[in-house]
């Protein structure tokens, strides 16, 4: 195989064929699909970029339990709130991240 520039002919069928594949719908979900499966979940927790309403959401639903964790003391609750309002801080930090970097 030789390595040097491609003749006019050649230059043309590659052209076609990357025009073809970019046509390819199917081709290009499963390539993104195949991207996103190989990044490691740190990774993929450290690009995450959260929606406004997500953070709203997450920010409604830890106040009503940490509200009826005192009202009730229930441990199911206390512990439901422990474990969603680390992520709903970090959700919220991004959020705040993201705005600034513009």
């Amino acid at each position: 195989m030789t390595t040097g520039p491609l003749h006019d002919d050649e230059r043309h069928k590659l052209d076609e064929m990357e025009r073809a594949l970019r046509r390819d719908r199917r081709l290009e979900r499963r390539m993104r699909r195949l991207g996103r499966r190989r990044r490691p979940l740190l990774a993929r927790i450290a690009h995450y970029r959260p929606h406004p309403w997500t953070v709203a959401v997450l920010l409604v639903i830890s106040v009503g339990l940490v509200a009826a964790g005192i009202a009730t003391s229930e441990p199911a609750v206390i512990w439901a709130f422990a474990a969603l309002w680390p992520v709903t801080l970090y959700a919220g930090f991004r959020l705040l991240r993201g705005w600034t970097e513009g």
